[in-house]
């Protein structure tokens, strides 16, 4: 637990205004026999399913930085993303004392651009921090994905309204941003350390698994 307390977790999150946090998985055959059944195929949104995009990062019990992206993600925006936010707060860490910081990211194209890997290799030299080497389709290993599934369900606990939302894109984004940076602040340390101590057995069940999925 001591090893996984110096990451630094953080991915990105597409969160809807309909998007309820109470997930079911569904198992189907491979086919598009059964891929576009009526039954297997979600009705598209009029307002075709408005989300507001977000990244955020924590690192041992310490939350980091919501910030929010209104645009697509490519690896020029994604690198000025973490020039802007990432730095500063592995330079708060740093100034608590906190020492062998590294990184994690999941392995999207932004992410593994040449572009981004320099830029991570640079500031990373300058700032005191590595970056993780993560293992392709490892969402369960990923401890912010529980962050992701905070935020939905508490979106529409505390604000049931939050599908019924009505009026222009932008509006509807205002409100969802202020709606979600409440919520994630008020995240506590407690739910952090529980996910750090989590990851022992979340490696255990990975290995168990042979490269198949874990309850996690």
């Amino acid at each position: 637990m001591e090893q996984w307390a110096k990451v630094i977790w953080s991915d990105e999150c597409a969160i809807k205004k309909d998007s309820d946090g109470k997930i079911v998985w569904v198992w189907r055959h491979k086919g598009k026999a059964e891929k576009y059944l009526p039954k297997n195929v979600r009705p598209r949104k009029r307002d075709g399913g408005l989300a507001q995009m977000a990244w955020g990062c924590f690192f041992g019990n310490k939350l980091g930085p919501l910030v929010f992206i209104d645009q697509g993600i490519t690896k020029e925006v994604y690198v000025a993303m973490l020039a802007q936010n990432l730095l500063g707060y592995v330079d708060a860490l740093r100034e608590d004392s906190l020492q062998d910081i590294i990184f994690q990211h999941d392995n999207a194209s932004p992410h593994t651009a040449k572009l981004t890997r320099e830029w991570l290799k640079n500031e990373g030299e300058a700032h005191g921090f590595t970056v993780m080497e993560w293992p392709a389709n490892s969402l369960d290993m990923n401890l912010i994905e529980n962050l992701w599934a905070i935020l939905k369900r508490e979106l529409h606990r505390r604000y049931p309204d939050t599908k019924y939302l009505s009026g222009s894109p932008a509006k509807v984004r205002s409100i969802l941003k202020e709606r979600l940076s409440t919520i994630w602040w008020d995240i506590g340390e407690e739910v952090l350390n529980k996910l750090i101590e989590s990851m022992p057995e979340r490696v255990r069940e990975l290995r168990e698994a042979k490269g198949w999925y874990t309850r996690f």
